[in-house]
């Protein structure tokens, strides 16, 4: 797996996977999809003794962002996401948090391209635009550590809703068979919920 550990932490009512990707050698940090418990996120950065460099956002629903505005307060770094969702994150009816009580929005500091490479913690960041759960939802693909995070877009044995706003199972089956089911089938899969994964084993067993 190379220089890179993954942490996993399920937060919020939904368990929603936030994950921590610190560089070992570096001690450099990315938070993927921080979307409640922002003291518990701390905490476990504060033990991995880690730097964190960027906030990563696979798309704006409310269970995946929700602790973000107070990450970035607290380490004065960017939160990131796909061009394309900026309305989702910025809209409480949209990112579906009014549903669960009083709505929270926040605004990306830096939004980015289909295909764009970014380097964050030591490694090369591939962000692929995967529309079908949301209009701007994103992966994240490392190719030297053969990782993909991949939102709510793919699950172990399962696909993410589209009755969402901006959600369409057309673009969500294109999305994974034009841009996931490409990568090597030895690429770890780490989903928004539930178990981690890989790519060869939802080729061969997905009923979706």
């Amino acid at each position: 797996m190379g220089n890179l550990r993954i942490m996993q932490l399920p937060l919020g009512m939904l368990a929603t996977n936030c994950y921590l990707a610190v560089n070992e050698e570096t001690g450099a940090l990315v938070i993927v999809d921080p979307g409640a418990e922002a003291s518990r996120v701390m905490d476990s950065i504060g033990r991995l003794q880690a730097k964190p460099e960027a906030i990563l956002l696979t798309h704006g629903h409310f269970d995946h962002i929700g602790a973000a505005a107070a990450l970035r307060e607290q380490y004065d770094i960017p939160v990131c996401a796909m061009e394309g969702e900026q309305e989702i994150l910025e809209d409480a009816e949209k990112n579906l948090s009014g549903l669960y009580g009083r709505g929270y929005t926040v605004k990306a500091d830096r939004l980015f391209r289909d295909q764009e490479t970014v380097a964050l913690a030591g490694v090369q960041i591939e962000v692929l635009h995967t529309p079908g759960h949301t209009v701007g939802g994103c992966c994240y693909y490392i190719a030297e550590e053969k990782v993909l995070f991949s939102g709510d877009i793919l699950f172990q044995c399962s696909v993410g809703r589209t009755d969402f706003p901006t959600g369409s199972m057309g673009r969500l089956h294109e999305s994974i068979h034009t841009k996931l089911f490409v990568l090597p089938e030895e690429t770890v899969v780490y989903p928004g919920h539930g178990e981690t994964t890989g790519i060869g084993y939802e080729k061969r067993y997905n009923p979706y």
